[in-house]
C-alpha cells in the first residue's frame, strides 16, 4: 500500500498482485455415477447442494447400501463431501487429516469424540480439530456436508 504522489489528493492505492487463473479440476461420470461428471476445483465452483442431495437418492449406492457420498469441491487445502447415511448406518471411529466441520442438511446424527457425544439436527454444526479419533451414528436417514481443512 502506499499514498498517492498527488499532495492534493489523499487517495491510498493498493498494489495487488495479478491473478493467475487456475486450471479446472473434474470428475468425470462412471457406471456407477453415470451423472457424476462436475468440478470439483476452479477459481470458484458453484455448488447447488440440493442437486447433490437428490442425486445421492437416486444412485444405486444409497438404494442398495447404508451410505452413499460424493465430493463436490477438493482442493489441496480443503474438500467438501456429501454424505448420505441411512438410519444406524455408521462412520466408524477414524480420524482426518485436517479441522473438519459436519453440517446437517437432513435427518439427526450423533457425532462422537471419546465418550463425548453431540446430537445434530439440520442446521447444526459441529467442528473438530485434525488427528481427533470420532465417529457418526445416524439417528434417521440423514445428509450432511462434511468440510475439512487439509492440513499440509
Amino acid at each position: 500500500m502506499r499514498l498517492n504522489d498527488n499532495p492534493t489528493k489523499n487517495i491510498v492505492t493498493y498494489n495487488r498482485p495479478k491473478t493467475v487463473a487456475m486450471q479446472e479440476k473434474y470428475n468425470d461420470a462412471t457406471l456407477s455415477r453415470p451423472e457424476g461428471s462436475r468440478i470439483i476445483d476452479a477459481d470458484m465452483v458453484d455448488i447447488d447442494l440440493n442437486k447433490y442431495i437428490d442425486q445421492i437418492k437416486r444412485e444405486e449406492a444409497w438404494l442398495n447400501n447404508k451410505r452413499n457420498a460424493i465430493t463436490v469441491f477438493k482442493s489441496d487445502h480443503m474438500r467438501l463431501v456429501l454424505i448420505g447415511l441411512h438410519k444406524d448406518a455408521d462412520l466408524p471411529e477414524h480420524t482426518a487429516d485436517g479441522t473438519l466441520s459436519v453440517h446437517v442438511l437432513e435427518g439427526h446424527i450423533v457425532f462422537k469424540k471419546g465418550e463425548e457425544e453431540v446430537k445434530l439436527l439440520p442446521h447444526n454444526i459441529v467442528t473438530l480439530h485434525e488427528r481427533i479419533p470420532h465417529s457418526v451414528l445416524a439417528m434417521e436417514d440423514s445428509i450432511f456436508l462434511l468440510t475439512i481443512a487439509v492440513s499440509k
